[in-house]
């Protein structure tokens, strides 16, 4: 009987490890979880040195010239768990700095991420015909969810011979069908 409460503790650590939140605790503490996304794009030189916890998807990811990085994301709603929600609600898109290299195959369209990190100002870009104010982030940490398929309706195969070659070694037969 003992034994099983130390299989039941390891399974509810377990459980517990994997509802964390990507983000490490010491920099979740330096966040400031009223900013909204909505008033920073507002007025991104007012929350210049706030850290934030953003996150969505990948829209583009370039290396600059000295090595250093800059992803462009369309910001997405977060989970608990600091993971971009599949939703299509966006208040629009921000800009991440990393001085690392970042490869921009691992880092492409459509990959979702999530970000902590410093609000630096803001980048004015253009964005079909309009000029578009995106919020320049310094990431101090970044997560790069796992890709995962989605298919829609189950595929099945069904060989109608599959089966046949069991049920006549019984009459001594040997049945094999090939395609």
């Amino acid at each position: 009987m003992h034994s099983s409460y130390k299989y039941l503790l390891l399974i509810l650590l377990l459980m517990v490890y994997g509802c964390a939140h990507v983000i490490s605790k010491d920099l979740r503490k330096t966040t400031d979880p009223s900013i909204t996304f909505e008033q920073v794009i507002k007025n991104p030189e007012f929350y210049k040195g706030k850290n934030v916890i953003w996150g969505g998807e990948i829209i583009e990811t370039i290396v600059l010239k000295d090595g250093t990085s800059e992803i462009e994301v369309f910001q997405r709603p977060l989970t608990s768990r600091g993971e971009p929600k599949l939703t299509d609600i966006s208040e629009g898109r921000f800009i991440v700095h990393d001085l690392r290299y970042l490869d921009p195959y691992q880092y492409r369209r459509g990959r979702r991420i999530t970000v902590a990190g410093e609000i630096i100002g803001q980048r004015i870009k253009p964005l079909g015909e309009m000029d578009y104010r995106y919020p320049l982030i310094s990431a101090k940490q970044i997560y790069l969810w796992p890709e995962y398929y989605y298919y829609p309706y189950p595929y099945y195969y069904y060989e109608p011979w599959w089966y046949y070659p069991r049920w006549w070694w019984r009459f001594g037969i040997y049945y094999h069908y090939r395609h």
